[in-house]
Parts: C-alpha cells; structure tokens; sequence
C-alpha cells in the first residue's frame, strides 16, 4: 500500500512538472513575433529536401512567412510559404550519379568529385533569374536558413539581407562544418563521414584518420574555399566583409544526427542534433493496395530501396536479375522501390512502385526488415520505427552509417558492388530469422525516442530562440572566430618548442665556446 502510495505520488508530481514545462514553453513561444525567412536548400538529390521540409512547413505554420530556394516546390500552395523554384539543378544530376557509382575513386578524388558537383550547384543558384530578382528586389528577411553543405558563397545572402544565419546539415558534422560554428571533431574517435571507421579505432585506423583529416583541410583551404570566395566576389562585388567572415557567422546548425543512433561526441552550444525531425508521430494510412501486399504477407513483408540518389531501373542487367531470384526464393512479400513502370519476370510476391511513403511502410507491423543503402534519413527511419537492416551502402556517408549499423548490432552488410545470390539471400535470412537484429534495434529505438523533446519542437524552439534573442551571439564560442593556427594553438605550442629546443641547445653551445 505504501508503495503504491509513493508510485501515484511520483506520478502526479510528475504530470504536473510536465504540465508546467508545456505551458512554459507554449508561452516562449507565443513570444517569438513573425519573421521573415529565407531558406535555401538547392541539392538536387530529393532526401535532402525531405530532411527539412517539415521543419520549414513548421515554421510557417507558426506564422512565418517562409520563402523557400529549392528544387522541390510543393504541389499544392501553403500558407505563409512561397516557393522560388531552381529546377535547372536537376539538369544531368542522375546521369553524375550513375557515373559516380560506376567508377571507382580515391580520397583526392572524391574530394575534387564533391569540389566540381557543389561549385556547380552554387554557381546554378547565384545565376538563377528568380534569385537574382530576388536580390535586386525590396525583399527583408529576418532569418536566413541554408543547407550546410559547401557552398559557402551562398552563405553571403545573410550578410546580404543584414540577417541572421543558420545552417542544417542533413548528414550531421564533419571539418568543414565544424568550422562554421567553431565545434570541435577529436580525429582520435570521430571517425569523418567518408570512413569507413567507428570511433573506437585501432592506432592505424587513428592515423588514417587523421591523414584522411588533413587531406581534407589541405584540399578546402588550397581550393575549395579560394574558389567560393571568387563565387562570393563576383556575385556580391559590393561586400564589406570576406567570405572567411561570412561562413563563421552562424547563429546555430542543426544536425541531423543524434547520439542515440550516432557515436557520442562533442559539440559546443549553438550545434544542435535534430535527427529524425522529418518523421511524422503519426504515421498516414497506407494506400488499400499496399496495405493489402502487406497483410497478406504471411510471413512478413520486407521494403526495399535504395534511396532517392540511385535509381533501381539504372541497376545493370546482372543486378536485377540477381535481385529477382533471391525474392522469389524468399517466402516474404517485397515491395520495392522501382522507378520504372514494368519489370520484365517481376516475381508475384514482389510490389514495386516508382515512389512509397518509406516512413508509413517502415511504421506497419508487418514490415519486419529494411533493405537500404543506409543514408542517413532511411537509417534514422528504420530505428525510428525498429526495423533492422540489410544494408547496401553505395556512396558518401553510407559506408560510415553501415560502420555504425554493424558496430550497433542491428543489420548486416553486403557490398552493393559485387554481392551474389548466395550473399544477398543469407543476409536476408539472417536479419529476418534472427532476433537478434530486432532486439538490439528495438533497445536503440527506444533509447532514441527517449528525449525531452521531439526534434522538430526541439529545431522549432531553437530557431525561434536565435529570432528571440537577436542571433544568440551569447551562444557562440571564441573558437568561431578564430583561424586554423589560432584554433589549434601552433603559434604557442611552436614557441614552447623553440623554447625548449633553445634551452638545451644553448647551454651546450656556452659550454662547446668555453672550452675552445
């Protein structure tokens, strides 16, 4: 009896603290007037637009009014939300990914690959008609809100409308968006996100590490920013400020990443994780076809797809083929993810379609496992909704998230390249027979969902805190403003070295004079 005294005590008091945080912070944020914003999010490739679409529909739900730079305008009309549509982005962008996955290339490369695509993209937004009216209009924005994602010239549209700057970088941190904040990436466990390392590493995993870290460093400082400080000149001429000024100006980033799901690492103040912050609580009903395929399926359905960036009707012949005799080996219902219309010998328990709401799929009971190319929105939404992996990671930060996948215990891997029958099906096999992978999933499920707050609330709230409070210039750390000598401190450890180096040296150089 006492006990359960004490239990409903707990409980009450409880409720009642989350009532008054509810209402405090209802009434925070009835405190934020209507901004103007500004969002520009130009990647071609649909995921990152995903990522922050309803952050930005959010926020003009709240009353902003929200203009939106983007490949992607919305098919129906929303209130306070107007789009400026850059379709020419998309011009040869599957055919580069195609080429991308077809050849192999080595770090400088793919560092020179990422230079050419995003120099691309900035130079394609700078020179849009619709944006450059937009910049010899009228127009005042209160917030500027970009993709972080190395284009730094397009950073300068906050210095150009004397406006706050936040960035959202949908694959979380790496060096240069470190930089932009001053945060900090210990090379001895936070692996960079074209590794294919965890952040417990063996000392020659540290040092390829860290010599992968300063490739990186050598290849923005020597190209990629001198080349986005020429964008930067030639299409905002009349600057007061440099672009070195510009990019370490951020009020806040928003990082799609989150510990739970992620290794645990620093990040100062104004670095915020908001991961899975596109993905609805309340999962949509499902179309009766699909919801259908997926009831029937006996022994449980499987969804395939490889994301948005690879098309499976571009898969070689051998591929395919391959594909369609391990499903029809299988006795699961597959929905897959297939761009075409037709798929010649397609077997019976196989549904494609040329697009699935993944996330409501994910959400279905029946659906027991994921096979993906793990990017990191289809990889938050499978511990979202605790659906373990087959994974097929393809480019980018997929081989990293796959490293995480492994380490966590929560799917397996088979290599997009090259896998065969025998390996694609036994992988299969194992993740849906063994309930290993769905317990270990459903403990990081639910370690993830253990959060004060939800993401978006948790993205909503900071946003309106840098509005709130001017930029939050109270959230930055000296590190922002500092250079790379300066951040790292050689200037100083350089003079403690010559200082000890002097010390010993001269002694012995009094003493060898003396003696002659």
């Amino acid at each position: 009896m006492n006990y359960s005294f004490n239990a409903n005590s707990y409980c009450c008091k409880m409720f009642i603290r989350l009532l008054y945080l509810t209402l405090f912070g209802l009434s925070v944020f009835e405190q934020t007037h209507a901004a103007n914003i500004l969002a520009i999010f130009p990647f071609p490739g649909p995921s990152q637009y995903i990522c922050v679409q309803a952050y930005l529909k959010a926020l003009a739900a709240r009353g902003h009014e929200v203009t939106v730079i983007s490949a992607f305008p919305q098919k129906k009309p929303l209130r306070n939300f107007r789009d400026i549509s850059i379709e020419e982005v998309l011009n040869g962008y599957e055919e580069t990914i195609v080429n991308v996955i077809r050849e192999k290339y080595n770090k400088w490369q793919e560092l020179n690959l990422y230079y050419n695509f995003f120099t691309g993209v900035t130079l394609s937004v700078l020179k849009s008609p619709k944006v450059q009216e937009l910049l010899r209009s009228n127009a005042h924005f209160d917030l500027i809100i970009v993709e972080a994602l190395q284009m730094d010239a397009i950073y300068a549209l906050a210095h150009h409308y004397n406006a706050s700057l936040i960035g959202v970088s949908t694959y979380g941190a790496d060096p240069t968006i470190d930089e932009l904040v001053g945060n900090t990436s210990p090379t001895s466990y936070v692996p960079l996100p074209l590794s294919e390392l965890s952040d417990r590493m063996s000392f020659w995993q540290r040092l390829q590490n860290v010599w992968h870290y300063l490739l990186h460093q050598l290849h923005m400082h020597l190209f990629y920013l001198p080349n986005q400080a020429a964008i930067y000149k030639q299409y905002f001429p009349n600057s007061t400020v440099d672009i070195y000024a510009v990019r370490k100006n951020f009020s806040l980033l928003l990082l799609n990443q989150h510990f739970a799901i992620s290794f645990p690492r620093p990040y100062v103040p104004n670095a915020i994780e908001v991961a899975g912050m596109h993905i609805s609580d309340r999962p949509n009903k499902l179309p009766t076809v699909i919801e259908n395929f997926i009831k029937d399926a006996k022994q449980g359905a499987i969804y395939f797809s490889l994301g948005s960036n690879v098309k499976s009707k571009n898969l070689s012949k051998e591929k395919l083929a391959t594909l369609m005799r391990v499903f029809a080996s299988l006795p699961y219902n597959i929905l897959w993810k297939f761009e075409a219309t037709d798929l010649p010998n397609k077997p019976p328990n196989v549904y494609i379609n040329k697009w699935f709401p993944q996330s409501d799929i994910l959400a279905h009971p029946n659906v027991k496992s994921f096979i993906s190319h793990v990017g990191l929105l289809s990889t938050t939404e499978a511990i979202h909704h605790a659906k373990p992996l087959v994974g097929m990671p393809v480019f980018f930060d997929q081989f990293l998230n796959m490293a995480r996948i492994r380490h966590a215990g929560i799917g397996v891997a088979v290599n997009y390249r090259s896998f065969t029958y025998d390996e694609l099906r036994s992988a299969i096999v194992e993740v849906m027979d063994n309930a290993k992978y769905t317990q270990k999933i459903q403990q990081m499920s639910r370690r993830y969902h253990d959060q004060p707050m939800k993401p978006l609330d948790k993205a909503i709230f900071w946003t309106e805190y840098v509005l709130r409070h001017e930029g939050a210039p109270h959230m930055r750390v000296a590190a922002q403003e500092m250079n790379f000598i300066q951040y790292h401190s050689l200037d100083t450890l350089t003079v403690l070295v010559v200082g000890a180096i002097l010390a010993l040296i001269l002694p012995v150089w009094f003493i060898y004079r003396n003696v002659q």
